[in-house]
């Protein structure tokens, strides 16, 4: 261990677990001093598509864009009117 506290991990073991950059290590503490490391796996964007249900079409980019715009305007206009 560095003095940072960070740890190399053996390439044997990256390997087997098959550990990539981003990945992340869950580090479990067991109540006699036994440590078990769980690797959590980064999962990429289109990994995640359609995993949520959509309750309504996508509008489009221009629209959301808009909608946001419209938004934020209201936010600033409602902030200046109470100061």
């Amino acid at each position: 261990m560095t003095s940072k506290g960070q740890v190399t991990i053996p390439v044997i073991v990256r390997r087997k677990l098959n550990l990539q950059p981003g990945d992340e290590l869950l580090f479990d503490l067991g109540p006699e001093g036994e440590v078990k490391v769980r690797a959590l796996k980064r999962k990429r964007l289109t990994e995640l598509y359609a995993s949520l249900p959509a309750k309504r079409p996508y509008p489009g980019k221009a629209e959301v864009r808009e909608g946001v715009a419209a938004g934020l305007a209201r936010q600033i206009l409602g902030k200046g009117k109470e100061t």
